[in-house]
């Protein structure tokens, strides 16, 4: 399994050391095993306990007067003398983090003459102890409260600023005047690590690079990795030639040094060819971290020359990093802290306003204060319980279902976009620049718009043409940009960025809409089951000579919806017969069904033939209940002679039992709800030993079939010698595989 870098990139992806680099394969450059490093230094690694030299680079020669061969295989003391490795192998052998403990001052002996030298180390996995040598310059001895001293008066005035930009300002200014370079920036990275200029210190004549924004691929993911680890990285001078480590591969493992934590490291040659490009000679830069993860950098250029600032210079200038980084996160926290409080605030207003009962979720949620103030946005689309409300400026409904779409599809609680002609081809900005949907249970949701937000961003060179091809022999390769002219690029068709703290409040916002809607669904549909139950018949009609039987049962999953039944003699001793399903679930399918139910009895009653009851129960529907529909299937039996009078409004066709299983001769109608209807009688004969079977789609339907296949394994049922009461009919199609309701009526003359 491969080992995951910072960002993301696997390990294993990386170049082998050694591999040609140019910008075709920069991204995936092992730029921690250079092989190498930059020669103002000596680095010697070490084999501990018994400190053997293993590998030291080339220019021990140049720096320290003392051949390769003659240090390579034997202990420290040959480089560097027995007193001075002895004091190595003490501060070595100390308790504690050896980072802390650097530079070791020593005086080595080079041709004759004493020399400071400043000696880092950093200990590697599996005993190997990296000693850097470098020539000492500056104050000495370094010491923690020399650095103090010299940039206390800076952390004075880090902590008195009371914005983020004079945070930038003093930090830059600050180094600069530690550093001696030319320019001091600091460069803050956006969410995509593109960075921005965001303060600057710099000589008189140089032109400003204050506000230019550089593109993420100026500094490779590995970098920035590289950058979390190691906190500064000095080029002393950019035209350096790299001393190679000899031999160039661990005696022992036979793998390329990890020099991440080496201060004379080599670094990339697309970043030196990158810095030549611009005129940098030599350069700093010192990372800023916020939580361990970096948040932007302070970038160092030298225009006059190579530039080396004694290692007092540097550790102080690292140490001001490390306090800016510090007041960085307090400021920021502290504004997150904020704004988090003020959307916490929001939040309870419009939340409070869902748990009064007696409005609706959604009008609640756009009433002042609203879902606008909640998030700022063009306009809003809600659709909660059944209803749909907009607020603001909402595009067509035809845009609102593709987003609508988009959001579904994205298969996540909350989906957010900037630039959503991205993400849907072909809308128009204009309409819609952005969105973030809140996709909500069954198929309900709520999505802001945001209107198109042109913006300009300056750039450090044209960002889209980041190579150039060069004539390198007989081939061509790719080099670094050389152009760093301020370049204006116009952002159009995207919104506003949703911000953090936003998509925290969505994300907070949708947890109480699923918590009150399932509260508001419960209850709802505890009622239309109490509803439902009172409006069967408490028994039916004990008629002799016939055998009359119901069965009802609930959807699975406790879903109600608007099935109904009834049976009742009329004063002349004839006997109704009723079945019904009003379209929908839950409450307002049970109420339409009390209505429908209630009305179509008393026609009834009153003496209507079932035909002109389903004429008049329409009537009333399209008058009183215009978005109702509903089927119906009614009977009016003479017990005396078997005649059947009934009409369907566009309810299934009963079957006929007997000797014979066929379907009733009853002409269909269309349904309940429909303008310009007349409603069919039809009239048959139930025999002795024939009977009448009544039914609701739930106990015909699947998931996994057509109708027809039901009602084909229906008459098989009916066809079949066994119990033909509803009961034992509802038992015998029973089956998981339906999402609605079963209601089946029998009638059996004997």
């Amino acid at each position: 399994m491969s080992r995951d870098t910072t960002d993301g990139a696997a390990a294993d992806d990386l170049l082998p050391a050694g591999t040609p680099i140019d910008l075709d394969n920069c991204a995936r450059e092992p730029i921690h095993i250079p092989g190498s490093i930059q020669p103002r230094g000596v680095l010697a690694v070490v084999r501990e306990p018994d400190f053997e030299i293993r590998q030291v680079s080339a220019n021990v020669a140049d720096l320290l007067g003392v051949a390769v061969d003659d240090v390579l295989g034997r202990h420290l003391s040959a480089l560097i003398g027995t007193a001075q490795a002895a004091r190595v192998q003490q501060s070595a052998a100390a308790f504690g983090d050896l980072r802390q403990r650097n530079p070791l001052e020593l005086e080595l002996t080079v041709d004759g003459r004493s020399r400071p030298f400043d000696a880092l180390m950093h200990r590697e996995p599996g005993g190997v102890l990296l000693v850097e040598l470098e020539i000492a310059y500056g104050e000495r001895p370094f010491s923690f409260p020399n650095t103090y001293q010299a940039v206390r008066n800076s952390v004075e005035e880090l902590n008195r600023a009371s914005s983020m930009g004079e945070l930038y300002e003093t930090t830059a200014r600050a180094i600069r005047d530690l550093t001696g370079f030319d320019r001091v920036m600091v460069y803050r990275y956006d969410r995509d690590y593109n960075g921005e200029v965001v303060a600057e210190s710099k000589r008189d004549d140089l032109n400003s690079f204050l506000g230019l924004h550089y593109p993420a691929s100026d500094i490779p993911a590995q970098a920035r990795a590289m950058y979390e680890k190691s906190w500064l990285r000095l080029i002393s001078d950019v035209d350096y030639t790299p001393a190679p480590l000899v031999p160039t591969m661990d005696p022992d493992s036979g793998t390329p040094l990890d020099l991440t934590h080496a201060t004379l490291r080599s670094v990339s040659p697309i970043h030196i060819e990158y810095l030549q490009n611009m005129g940098v000679r030599a350069s700093m830069s010192i990372s800023l971290l916020r939580h361990g993860r970096l948040w932007g950098l302070i970038a160092c250029h030298h225009y006059a020359g190579p530039h080396l600032p004694p290692y007092g210079a540097r550790a102080a200038a690292e140490f001001l990093g490390s306090t800016l980084s510090l007041r960085l996160i307090d400021r920021f926290d502290d504004d997150q802290l904020r704004e988090r409080l003020a959307a916490q605030s929001m939040l309870a207003h419009v939340t409070a306003a869902t748990l009064d009962e007696r409005e609706s979720v959604a009008s609640a949620l756009l009433r002042s204060p609203s879902l606008l103030d909640l998030l700022p946005a063009a306009g809003v689309a809600v659709s909660l319980g059944g209803e749909y409300h907009e607020l603001g400026a909402v595009p067509t409904a035809e845009v609102v279902a593709q987003v609508v779409g988009w959001a579904r599809g994205a298969g996540t609680e909350i989906a957010s976009s900037e630039c959503l002609a991205d993400d849907l081809p072909g809308l128009d900005p204009g309409v819609a620049a952005g969105a973030l949907a809140l996709n909500l249970p069954d198929e309900q949701y709520i999505i802001w718009f945001r209107q198109e937000a042109l913006r300009a961003v300056d750039w450090g060179g044209d960002p889209h043409n980041k190579a150039i091809a060069v004539q390198q022999g007989d081939g061509v390769r790719l080099s670094p940009r050389k152009s760093f002219e301020r370049w204006r690029e116009v952002v159009q068709g995207c919104g506003e960025p949703w911000g953090p703290i936003q998509l925290e409040t969505a994300e907070t916002l949708r947890r109480h809409l699923v918590e009150e809607l399932y509260r508001r669904t419960r209850g709802a549909l505890r009622a239309a089951e109490m509803l439902q139950r009172s409006l069967q018949p408490a028994s039916l009609p004990f008629i002799p000579g016939w055998e009359l039987s119901a069965d009802y049962r609930p959807a699975a999953g406790g879903r109600v919806g608007g099935d109904w039944y009834d049976a009742f003699q009329l004063p002349d001793g004839r006997l109704i017969a009723l079945l019904g399903d009003v379209a929908g679930h839950g409450l307002p399918a049970a109420g339409a069904m009390a209505q429908l139910r209630g009305a179509l009895r008393s026609q009834l009653f009153a003496g209507a033939t079932p035909a002109q009851a389903l004429s008049q129960l329409n009537a009333f529907s399209l008058h009183l209940m215009p978005r109702t529909f509903a089927t119906v299937i009614a009977a009016r039996v003479d017990l005396d002679s078997g005649q059947v009078e009934a009409a369907s409004a566009g309810h299934l066709m009963p079957y006929r039992t007997g000797p014979v299983v066929e379907q009733a001769p009853v002409q269909l109608s269309p349904p309940i709800g429909v303008r310009g209807v007349q409603y069919v009688p039809s009239t048959f004969t139930l025999d002795h030993g024939q009977g009448l079977v009544m039914f609701s789609d739930g106990l015909v339907e699947r998931r996994d079939s057509t109708i027809d296949d039901g009602i084909d394994r229906l008459a098989g049922v009916l066809g079949q010698a066994g119990d033909l009461s509803a009961s034992g009919i509802s038992n015998a199609l029973a089956s998981s595989e339906t999402d609605d309701d079963v209601t089946v009526i029998t009638l059996q003359r004997l």
